[in-house]
């Protein structure tokens, strides 16, 4: 899958172990505090990211490594993930179950 944000071709099944590796800077990983699938995030600010667009997940992510978006736990996480693992994680959460509704699915 090549995302259109500029990165590599991504890897979804490389993007698994990344989000499940631990983040050197918060001791968490990406289903830490997302859920498994994405899903099931800790804390209800944190969003779900299951079935998001790829591309989304990873100009969110880029954005959180080079700090033009902010978030005390988002920055340190991803400030030493390269392009190829930005890619990579955004297509894994990607092709997760969705839980996320927008106008047109609300009952």
């Amino acid at each position: 899958m090549a995302p259109s944000a500029g990165l590599p071709s991504a890897n979804a099944a490389a993007g698994q172990a990344i989000a499940e590796r631990k983040g050197k800077a918060t001791g968490q990983s990406c289903i830490d505090c997302h859920g498994a699938d994405g899903n099931a995030p800790i804390d209800p600010t944190y969003p779900k990211l299951g079935g998001q667009y790829a591309d989304y997940l990873a100009h969110a992510l880029a954005g959180y490594r080079d700090g033009s978006r902010v978030h005390v736990l988002m920055n340190p996480q991803a400030a030493d993930l390269s392009d190829q693992e930005i890619a990579d994680v955004a297509a894994w959460f990607a092709q997760r179950p969705t839980q996320l509704r927008d106008l047109t699915t609300l009952p």
